[in-house]
């Protein structure tokens, strides 16, 4: 295992960085590089989840595991769909991590569905240590890396150096989103796209521009199979049909040109070989799918959230106080702790950053059907 100096010149470089205000995929590239600098191990997995859901909206493979994404659709059935007890939405609802599989199975990682039928048989990995990376907003992202046959499992130095980093992890992926800068003036909008899957996991159909849409998700450095986007959000879909979970099944996902994509999945009604079918859609989030994951990114209380939300409705700090029955005077505390944490200067400038230029560099276009500004 690593010595105990090198480990703390990683945890000190990964913070770092973490408070560099690196966009989001330089962050995951440059992180996952210290990892794989100090940790032995046969493969990596960084990931960013949607803090409302859990779902993972994005994945950066490093180390053994770059470029293999033969079984990602597989492992998103498993990981949404299975009873892992392991699963990173269990993790987050548990708060039990980081997890080490050897550890937690006592030497039987095949006891864990994901092992045995993913990175047992396809990966030669026999162990894996997970974490999520998460703060009071939510999970904004999670790790994994893995050791082969021959390798040692993880230990419980490894296993803490996990735990350590992960607020740095967590504080990097927050800021490297609002780092992000957007190209949507430059990209072509495809509008909404439609997938269908059907009973037995298969994409049965899917309409024009979905595969545009795809592409988009695929389009960062060491992306896994963008379908695994899709078909994480369709086994939740199924609960939902069965009166399991109350609501719809979606994940926000940004791409690398900086535009917010969100995907929802609903169960289609039907029978005997339709039954199971889920159809998947995929489009533009519109501004209000992504103030409150901007909100949380910028770390803003619940009542700055609410000042914020009177701003963007345009309101002014008399109209604000009244809403709230607070004074002027709070109002404006409250808006000089936002625009800190914001690092904006004025409620204009606000607007535009809580956009996350998203929508606001478009103003002045025509207007779309879907309702967004022409680009």
């Amino acid at each position: 295992m690593p010595s105990e100096l090198v480990l703390g010149r990683a945890r000190s470089d990964i913070d770092v960085m973490s408070r560099a205000g690196l966009p989001l995929h330089t962050f995951l590239d440059e992180a996952s590089a210290v990892v794989e600098r100090v940790l032995p191990i046969a493969g990596g997995c960084l990931a960013t989840l949607d803090p409302a859901t859990a779902m993972v909206s994005s994945h950066r493979k490093f180390s053994g595991l770059t470029g293999h994404n033969e079984a990602d659709v597989q492992w998103a059935r498993i990981e949404y769909g299975e009873d892992e007890p392991t699963a990173f939405q269990t993790l987050v609802r548990t708060g039990s991590s980081p997890v080490g599989m050897h550890e937690w199975t006592q030497g039987d990682v095949s006891a864990s569905t994901r092992m045995a039928e993913i990175m047992i048989p396809y990966y030669d990995f026999h162990d894996e240590a997970r974490t999520v990376l998460r703060d009071r907003h939510g999970a904004w992202g999670a790790i994994a890396v893995f050791r082969g046959s021959d390798d040692a499992p993880f230990d419980a130095a490894e296993l803490s150096f996990l735990e350590d980093v992960a607020p740095s992890f967590t504080r990097g992926i927050r800021i490297g989103m609002l780092a992000q800068v957007s190209a949507a003036r430059a990209v072509q909008s495809h509008g909404p796209s439609v997938v269908i899957v059907d009973g037995d996991d298969r994409l049965v159909q899917a309409s024009a521009g979905a595969a545009a849409h795809l592409e988009q998700m695929a389009s960062n450095p060491g992306a896994g199979d963008p379908l695994s986007l899709v078909h994480e959000l369709v086994p939740a879909a199924r609960r939902l049909a069965r009166g399991q979970i109350d609501q719809t099944p979606r994940v926000r996902i940004r791409t690398r040109e900086g535009i917010w994509l969100v995907l929802h999945a609903s169960p289609l009604g039907g029978a005997g070989e339709r039954a199971g079918d889920v159809v998947v859609t995929i489009e533009e989030a519109r501004p209000q799918e992504v103030i409150g994951l901007v909100a949380d990114a910028f770390g803003l209380t619940a009542r700055e959230r609410d000042v914020t939300a009177h701003v963007l409705r345009g309101a002014d700090t008399k109209e604000i106080a009244a809403a709230m029955h607070v004074s002027p005077y709070t109002v404006q505390d409250h808006l000089k702790s936002i625009f800190e944490k914001a690092s904006v200067a004025s409620r204009r400038e606000l607007v535009s950053r809580v956009y996350f230029d998203q929508y606001m560099p478009r103003q002045g276009d025509d207007v779309r059907m879907d309702g967004f500004f022409a680009a």
